[in-house]
């Protein structure tokens, strides 16, 4: 059986992004999967001068941890546009240590945010960024307005369900 990895973006400990990853991967059918807190790896901002210091044991715990699963399901976080600073940080730190991020492995990459773009900013970002980072597919979703549309764990809008769960097929076709 295939084992994917789902996290978010975010060190929010009321994060909507992981909110939306761990959903997506309870509807993956043959699957399964581990979900991670990017709060459980404190790390220093990434410096060429800190990293002459050696790399952080969380950075390679981390990085580590990649090369266990078959695909990604990773939900960006959207601030003023961009990554959140704890994702672009821990991004730095492991791609310095293994330059092949997503170690030409499959991805759905999605976002949400309260407003209607859903983190569409970020979410272009990573699609056009993240195949130089050996993502070997991106499949992404994105979930417009949050609180309007995700309610008791699960996404209440009757098509965006369906357009996730299809995503969520189609990636897992690509594994």
């Amino acid at each position: 059986m295939k084992k994917i990895l789902a996290f978010a973006g975010s060190t929010s400990s009321t994060s909507i992004n992981k909110k939306l990853a761990t959903y997506a991967a309870e509807n993956l059918k043959d699957a399964a999967f581990d979900v991670i807190d990017l709060r459980d790896y404190d790390l220093p901002v990434y410096s060429v001068d800190r990293e002459k210091e050696g790399f952080p044991e969380a950075a390679k715990k981390f990085t580590s941890m990649l090369d266990k699963y078959d695909g990604f399901i990773l939900s960006l976080a959207e601030h003023n546009g961009s990554y959140a600073a704890a994702f672009k940080n821990i991004f730095d730190w492991s791609s310095r240590i293994e330059r092949k991020f997503f170690r030409d492995k499959p991805l759905l990459l999605m976002a949400t945010s309260p407003g209607a773009r859903g983190g569409h900013s970020v979410l272009q970002d990573g699609v056009t960024k993240f195949p130089h980072m050996a993502a070997k597919e991106i499949i992404s979703f994105s979930l417009p307005s949050f609180y309007d549309n995700f309610k008791d764990d699960k996404i209440v809008n009757e098509d965006l369900a369906s357009s996730l769960k299809q995503v969520v097929n189609d990636f897992e076709n690509i594994l």
